[in-house]
């Protein structure tokens, strides 16, 4: 009889765990808790029960291409798509092994967003010649460990809130027209002249993020302005540490 019950429950493999006598909820309220990758990834990998909860829509979204099922909830083939379904504070997580398309994509709440795979080269977006920007924000958000390619334009576009970028790639192709090519653009304005009162709250953060390509890593059209420059040289690469703030 418990032999068949375990089968039934494959997580109800160790009765006396504290973590189990817990509900489903509470669980997950938990999990929410966790940083996406890699402490809520890793507890996909204790049991089935941890893997449905730590995997539900509630916690995170995911963009695949291809789709293996249609009906599951919480998972679609376009970075747009998740966008526009997510609420604040979500996190989307972008399967690794597939390019997805990310033109003029504006991001106007709080949001994660993470490439799924082991680097940040497992999962590019790209942006097509013609557009502007591939993502454009317009509130406090954080992106990590994505490939992020312009022909033209730049890779991303800062208007407002505070951005992070952690272990990304950011690259600009090479074309004649190099000069009007920005990885980062950041547009935000610290002080509204029209409200006559300062607004809080705006900022840019890279960290150990490689910029490749463009006229110059980043340009600022508003108020804010480059602070605490640091690089390091590898064999192969140039990784940016760096802040762009009120001065």
């Amino acid at each position: 009889m418990a032999k068949r019950l375990r089968e039934a429950a494959p997580w109800a493999e160790s009765p006396g765990s504290p973590a189990n006598s817990l509900d489903d909820g509470c669980l997950m309220h938990i999990f929410s808790f966790l940083s996406p990758i890699p402490d809520r990834y890793n507890t996909a990998l204790v049991c089935h029960r941890w893997r449905y909860l730590a995997c539900h829509p509630r916690l995170w979204l995911r963009v695949e291409r291809p789709l293996r099922n249609a009906t599951e909830p919480g998972v679609y083939t376009t970075l747009a798509a998740a966008v526009s379904a997510a609420r604040p504070g979500d996190t989307i997580l972008i399967a690794a092994g597939s390019t997805y398309l990310a033109c003029n994509i504006q991001i106007k709440k709080p949001l994660c967003i993470i490439g799924g795979g082991e680097l940040p080269d497992d999962t590019i977006l790209t942006c097509s010649r013609g557009s502007e920007n591939a993502l454009e924000f317009l509130s406090t958000c954080k992106i990590a460990n994505l490939t992020i390619k312009a022909e033209l334009g730049c890779c991303l576009l800062h208007r407002s809130g505070k951005l992070t970028i952690e272990e990304c790639l950011l690259q600009c192709e090479e074309n004649p027209l190099d000069y009007l090519s920005f990885p980062i653009v950041s547009t935000a304005i610290e002080f509204n002249s029209l409200s006559s009162l300062k607004e809080q709250g705006h900022g840019l953060t890279v960290v150990r993020t490689r910029i490749e390509g463009g006229a110059k890593a980043i340009r600022t059209n508003g108020t804010l302005a480059l602070q605490r420059v640091r690089a390091i040289y590898a064999r192969s690469s140039v990784f940016f540490w760096f802040e762009v703030g009120e001065t």
